[in-house]
């Protein structure tokens, strides 16, 4: 815990750095002349303040919003006051834009409430003994870290907006008021959201962004770091990207084999042009002799493949690196070994990326995957009995033959038959083209049994894959709280299958599990989703290690606590010796993106901070960590109150038509930021099961109540309580890393709720109760946390991030309270022109109050 003289620095740097600065950027913001209404950026600071006021008295959005234009601008009719609404959230959702820029300009000078988990502090702790050093090479000769860009839309600026960020940080680190002038208008006059929705092409280059201008530079940076300070083997590779965009099918129908194969060549593409550009560098400072014709060899093969589409591309890695260390042979030996860190630093770049910058992942639904395969043994012969469908699961696993065959999918075939079948067989392509990196890992959604990877196999096997080639990792993602619970099971299923289990050997008896935080959290709310995966770590850890399996956990996180965001790195430093920790395996999506990766900065932050905590938990494990089974059967007996509680709102007749008429919920899919629909069986009536996790907790984020992140706690703490359990469970909070993570994420989650805005409808003839209900979990939740922590305010130990949080909110409250008028009426009105017009203006403001989202952590 930092010291109250370190916080009082830290939230002193970051009123000065931060607060003051933006007050200041901000007045200068409004004053610029944008748009039609040359008064709007005068009205808005009125039209916040007033926002601010009238919620506080919980008056309702149409009662607010009426009556500031009442009071401000009397003389304009219903039409003006739409449009006054549509201006003023054109300046919200830049004042959003500043805020983070002026944040991450700053980010050198505030920090992080956890700054010390870093490289540096590793470095310090080698420079103690030479057996501390050789302790921590060791270490990270066995450990990894991946962190995989996907595009769920949590946060998605426009490329152009990006660039405007990138400039503008720059600018604000030196406070150049010319320029931050020029880029504020700038700003102002660019388009935030998109007329169509981005296909999948569109969404991988977006991200490429980030690869190309922030990952490149700072996982080499931090990889040469490692090899410098730990005498690392250079051929261990510490860091791995992954990439989702193009190749994540499940439940997107947009995603076809020919996105997937235009993702490739991007990738490849880019990494190209990124050692061009390095190449450029080389080639103006090695001018000596001896090196011309692995200069111009160099050149063309880069520039070749960096501009000039190629008609059959190969990996080119190996050339690559051949031609290099000959290079740097010669330098050290002819030459003094002068710039021979320009061509270390391209080597190392080279080993990382090869020429496939980031691995692209392919993942399906098993459902999908089950219709494919039972098309495949109808209509070929795979030696797959005629009565293996009606079988049970033990008979079936038994019964598949693994033939293999060159089955190639008819033209004629349904869309998702044939985009499967294609695929399996494109990713033995990216594979030569991209190198065996570049699409080696397939992740089966929705896995519940052994045979859904099995059947899996045999697809491969019959489209033109070789048994003993099967350079492919296969993947189940466990994500509900019954698939968590079954898990270890499955998996013991596959490891003592003879084929399989030749098949891992081949793959250096290496598996990687996928869990999902999103739809466990849907399924089981908060509390029991964190149980349930913890539980299912423990128990998949020792299965692994019954049978000799490297285990590496993947999991898919979201930026909201709710969907396993918040403080990411004190999750796997609190993880005890019962889970497997070596390889760390995350998604990077929503506004994770851009918080914790925009900049390389934070990028390198944010990355080693990850790389510690595998490496201290490892080094120093907490024993506290290590739950004993009282402190499981704690946590347990929590869960399941919790969950009880969660189940009983979800099975409320009025949940879903809560959702869908007071949140944005049916209109997420016009918001035009995603390629993937906001829920699967698009034409169908809306279904719980059906919607989307991240549709089901961006509704609640729009509601300002984050049902998803706390619902249940209260419960679960008042009956610990009642049942004389008190201090047990305050005893644990401050011994156990795992479970104060959890709760202090909890209460991040809880301080982006305010039930002031919706408190309206605590009379409401209909939803009344429904809403009481859930106003006082909450109450309920907030003051037992209080007590709990021995705090006077939520997140009260981390006052910087609270600050930033709680004007960030301030920022959007006026998107919040237009969203919830737009909605109002749009549950009045019958006129077709007005309710168009309502939509867009509930659409609008979607777009500022997700970006706002962010978390400083």
């Amino acid at each position: 815990m930092l010291s109250t003289q370190r916080l009082s620095q830290r939230e002193t740097t970051f009123n000065y750095e931060v607060v003051k600065r933006f007050e200041l950027y901000n007045s200068l913001f409004q004053t610029l002349p944008f748009y039609q209404v040359k008064d709007t950026g005068i009205l808005l600071p009125f039209f916040s303040s007033h926002c601010d006021k009238e919620v506080a008295g919980n008056n309702s959005p149409s009662d607010i919003i009426e009556s500031f234009f009442k009071k401000y601008v009397p003389d304009i009719d219903h039409r003006e006051q739409l449009n006054r609404l549509f201006r003023f959230i054109q300046y919200i959702e830049r004042q959003v834009v500043l805020f983070d820029a002026i944040e991450d300009s700053s980010f050198s000078k505030v920090g992080r409430a956890d700054d010390a988990g870093t490289l540096q502090s590793l470095i310090q702790q080698a420079a103690v003994s030479e057996q501390a050093r050789t302790s921590i090479s060791e270490q990270l000769q066995d450990f990894s870290l991946r962190l995989v860009l996907t595009a769920h839309p949590t946060q998605f600026y426009p490329g152009a907006v990006l660039g405007i960020m990138t400039d503008l940080i720059e600018a604000l680190k030196t406070n150049d008021i010319t320029s931050i002038d020029i880029l504020l208008q700038q700003l102002g006059k660019t388009p935030f959201f998109n007329k169509t929705s981005p296909t999948p092409v569109d969404e991988a280059v977006s991200l490429v962004w980030f690869l190309e201008n922030i990952f490149y530079h700072a996982l080499s940076g931090i990889q040469a770091k490692l090899e410098d300070e730990f005498a690392l083997d250079g051929s261990h590779q510490v860091l791995e990207l992954g990439f989702w965009p193009g190749g994540d099918r499940d439940g997107n129908p947009n995603v076809t084999t020919e996105s997937t194969r235009e993702v490739a060549n991007l990738l490849r593409q880019i990494i190209y042009r990124c050692y061009y550009r390095d190449f450029r560098v080389l080639k103006r400072r090695i001018t000596f002799r001896g090196f011309a014709d692995d200069i111009s060899k160099l050149e063309k093969l880069l520039y070749d493949n960096a501009f000039n589409p190629q008609d059959k591309p190969k990996d080119l890695q190996p050339e690559m690196l051949t031609l290099l260390r000959s290079m740097r042979e010669t330098l050290v030996t002819s030459h003094d070994s002068l710039f021979v860190d320009i061509l270390d630093n391209m080597i190392q770049k080279v080993q990382l990326f090869g020429s496939y910058f980031a691995t692209l992942d392919i993942r399906q639904d098993s459902r999908v995957l089950r219709d494919v395969f039972k098309y495949c043994t109808k209509n070929i012969y795979t030696g797959v009995p005629k009565e293996y469908h009606d079988q049970n699961e033990e008979t079936k696993i038994k019964s598949l033959p693994f033939n293999q065959a060159d089955f190639k999918c008819p033209e004629t075939e349904d869309d998702m038959t044939r985009d499967t079948l294609d695929t399996i067989r494109l990713m033995k392509q990216i594979q030569v083209s991209n190198g065996e990196k570049g699409c080696q890992r397939f992740i089966i959604s929705n896995c519940q049994q052994a045979s859904d990877i099995l059947q899996l196999i045999d697809l491969f096997l019959w489209s033109g894959w070789e048994k003993d080639k099967l350079s492919v990792d296969f993947m189940p993602l466990f994500e509900t709280v019954n698939d968590l619970k079954h898990a270890s099971d499955v998996m013991e299923k596959l490891y003592t299958h003879s084929f399989y289990k030749t098949h891992l050997k081949r793959r250096g008896n290496k598996q990687t599990i996928m869990l999902g935080f999103s739809d466990s959290t849907k399924d089981g709310g908060y509390l029991m989703a964190n149980w349930s995966i913890y539980k299912a770590k423990v128990e998949l850890t020792a299965m692994a290690r019954k049978y000799g399996i490297a285990l590496a956990f993947f999991d898919g996180r979201g930026g909201p606590p709710a969907r396993g965001g918040g403080k990411t790195h004190r999750f796997y430093a609190s993880m005890g010796k019962e889970i497997a920790n070596e390889n760390i395996q995350l998604t990077i999506q929503g506004q994770t993106v851009s918080s914790q990766y925009g900049s390389v900065e934070t990028a390198r932050f944010n990355t080693e901070q990850l790389i510690n905590a595998g490496i201290t938990s490892a080094l120093h494990p907490n024993h506290h960590d290590l739950l004993d089974d009282k402190h499981k059967a704690l946590i347990a007996d929590m869960a399941d109150a919790s969950h009880h509680l969660f189940l009983a709102l979800r099975e409320d007749p009025l949940f879903v038509e809560y959702l869908e008429k007071f949140s944005p919920l049916k209109l997420l899919s016009q918001i035009n930021i995603s390629s993937r629909p906001t829920k699967r069986n698009a034409g169908a009536k809306m279904k719980l099961e059906d919607l989307r996790a991240i549709s089901f907790v961006t509704s609640w984020s729009q509601l300002k109540q984050s049902i998803p992140g706390f619902y249940g706690m209260g419960t679960a703490l008042k009956k610990m309580k009642d049942e004389g359990k008190w201090q047990e469970v305050k005893d644990l909070y401050y011994s156990s890393g795992f479970f104060k993570t959890m709760l202090d994420n909890c209460m991040m989650s809880m301080s982006k709720s305010d039930f002031r805005v919706t408190a309206y409808l605590e009379n409401d003839e209909k939803f009344g109760q429904f809403w009481k209900g859930l106003r006082d979990e909450f109450e309920l939740t907030k003051s037992l946390l209080l007590e709990l922590t021995d705090s006077s305010v939520i997140m009260e130990e981390f006052p910087v991030e609270r600050r930033s949080i709680a004007i960030r909110e301030k920022i959007v409250l006026p998107l919040v309270i237009i969203q919830h008028y737009a909605l109002q009426l749009l549950n009045k009105t019958d006129d077709e022109e007005m309710s168009a017009i309502y939509n867009k203006l509930v659409i609008r403001t979607v777009y500022g109050i997700i970006n706002a989202g962010r978390n400083l952590v």
